[in-house]
C-alpha cells in the first residue's frame, strides 16, 4: 500500500474536489472507458463515494451487492441508484439511496464535492458524490439489495500499483475497465472506474 507524506484531510480532499474542471480531466492512458453515443439519452443516477475517517486512516466504504439481484448481481457497488421525480438534486438521490441501502443516517454525511460523471452500458449515467463521514455511525444494510458492507484503506486506492486494466469481448463488442482486487473481493467495473477517477483528482501533482 502506498504511503503518503501528508494527512488526508477532510478540507484537503474538498480543496482538491473544488479545483476540478472535468474539462480537464481526460481519459485514463491506454484504456477507453465506455460512453453512451452522442444521440443516447441516458438515464440519471447518482452513487455516494463514502470517505470514513479512521484513527488508522481514511477508508472508503462499499457495498456487495446480494447474489439473488437481476442487475450486477454479487458485485461490489457504491449505494446510489436511479434519480427519482421527488429528488431535490444529485446529493439528495446519493444521501436517499445511501439511508434506503446502508441504513446510514444522511446527516452524518458531509457532502464535500463530485467525481466526473461515468456512463454504464445498461444505459445510466451516473453522477458521484463525494462525502465525508466521522464514526461512529449506524449501519443497517437492506438485506434484499446489500450482502455486506466493508471498508478499503484510501491509500489502497492512491496505489496505482493496484489499478489493473483489463480489455476483452463481451456479447460480440470489445470493452476495457479497471478492477482493484482487494483481501479476497473484486472491485471492478464502474465502481472501480470512479475510484480511479477520485486517485488521479486526490494525486494529480504527483
Amino acid at each position: 500500500m502506498i504511503e503518503t507524506s501528508f494527512t488526508i484531510t477532510r478540507d484537503w480532499v474538498a480543496q482538491r474536489l473544488s479545483s476540478l474542471d472535468v474539462g480537464d480531466h481526460p481519459p485514463p492512458e491506454g484504456i477507453e472507458l465506455y460512453r453512451h453515443p452522442d444521440d443516447f439519452e441516458p438515464k440519471p443516477a447518482a452513487v455516494l463515494v463514502p470517505l470514513v475517517n479512521r484513527a488508522e486512516g481514511v477508508t472508503i466504504l462499499l457495498t456487495q451487492r446480494t447474489a439473488h439481484l437481476n442487475a450486477h448481481a454479487g458485485q461490489i457497488s457504491f449505494p446510489g441508484g436511479r434519480v427519482d421525480p421527488g429528488d431535490r438534486d444529485r446529493i439528495d438521490t446519493a444521501l436517499r439511496e445511501t439511508v434506503e441501502e446502508t441504513g446510514l443516517p444522511r446527516e452524518l454525511v458531509d457532502t464535500l464535492g463530485f467525481l466526473p460523471e461515468f456512463d454504464i452500458a445498461t444505459g445510466f449515467r451516473v453522477t458521484p458524490v463525494v462525502g465525508w463521514i466521522e464514526p461512529p455511525f449506524p449501519l443497517q444494510p437492506d438485506a434484499f439489495e446489500v450482502a455486506d458492507i466493508f471498508e478499503v484503506p484510501l491509500g489502497f486506492i492512491l496505489d496505482p500499483a493496484n489499478h489493473l486494466r483489463h480489455h476483452d469481448v463481451r456479447d460480440g463488442r470489445p470493452r476495457q475497465y479497471f478492477s482493484m482486487p482487494w483481501e479476497g473481493r473484486n472491485i471492478w467495473g464502474a465502481t472501480a472506474g470512479m475510484l480511479h477517477s477520485l486517485y488521479r483528482i486526490l494525486r494529480a501533482d504527483d
